[in-house]
């Protein structure tokens, strides 16, 4: 079944895919200045092998993210979505691990903010992000473009149910209700990254940072932004 196909434009974004062996890319559009710059900074990599190339230039390029009112710095990619990841099986193949940090996205939306978070988490070798199937723009070029290339460098698992939800269900915990235990068995020492929209504000990736910086530090089970205080450091132990 051939998949569908989408374009994300910027210097990082498309480099990145082009690094990313899991990743088809069809065509990349770019200028003659563009490839070389390409060239200079990859030099050990052929990345343009197998590729369809086409010149463009800056003008002819604008149409791609035109609508988006985005720079494209001069790439343009066409590419195919990444296989979908389990999170169950990532967990199993994991339960080994002395430390799993994740990051669960509550109804967070704009494709700016998750593409900010993304390149934060990726940064702190968080080992994945759990968002909703619905929520997630995953063609996006403002995520892949806010993401500075770092969606070909973390987990994402896209989940058809909230992440909690998913959680509740039983990966994490044992239970019926909010009075939920770990199970020591499947993970031994699991973390996990709430953040809720309310946190997010205009500057997202130095909010980001300083959330998981925080979440990193102290350490507990379960972190989540509140929702009820607005302040910069709204962030607390949080346990179901």
């Amino acid at each position: 079944m051939k998949k569908s196909t989408f374009y994300i434009i910027g210097r990082h974004a498309v480099t990145e895919a082009l690094k990313n062996p899991s990743r088809k890319v069809l065509r990349v559009f770019l200028t003659e200045e563009s490839k070389k710059n390409l060239n200079r900074e990859n030099q050990h990599l052929n990345l343009l092998k197998n590729i369809q190339v086409f010149f463009k230039t800056k003008k002819e390029l604008d149409k791609y993210c035109a609508r988006d009112e985005l720079g494209h710095q001069g790439l343009v990619a066409e590419i195919e979505h990444l296989e979908k990841k389990s999170l169950k099986d990532f967990i199993n193949i994991n339960n080994k691990k002395d430390n799993i940090n994740l990051v669960a996205l509550d109804d967070v939306t704009d494709p700016r903010n998750i593409g900010s978070i993304i390149r934060s988490a990726a940064s702190f070798n968080m080992d994945g992000i759990i968002v909703k199937e619905r929520s997630f723009p995953g063609e996006s070029k403002l995520l892949y473009k806010s993401a500075s290339g770092c969606v070909e460098l973390i987990n994402i698992f896209i989940c058809s149910v909230p992440p909690l939800a998913l959680l509740w269900r039983s990966l994490l915990f044992d239970g019926k209700d909010l009075s939920l235990t770990i199970k020591p068995s499947i993970l031994k020492e699991a973390a996990l990254l709430i953040i809720e929209p309310i946190f997010l504000g205009s500057d997202t990736s130095s909010r980001a940072i300083k959330l998981i910086l925080s979440f990193l530090f102290f350490k507990t089970k379960f972190f989540k932004v509140s929702s009820s205080i607005s302040s910069t450091s709204a962030i607390r132990p949080w346990c179901a």
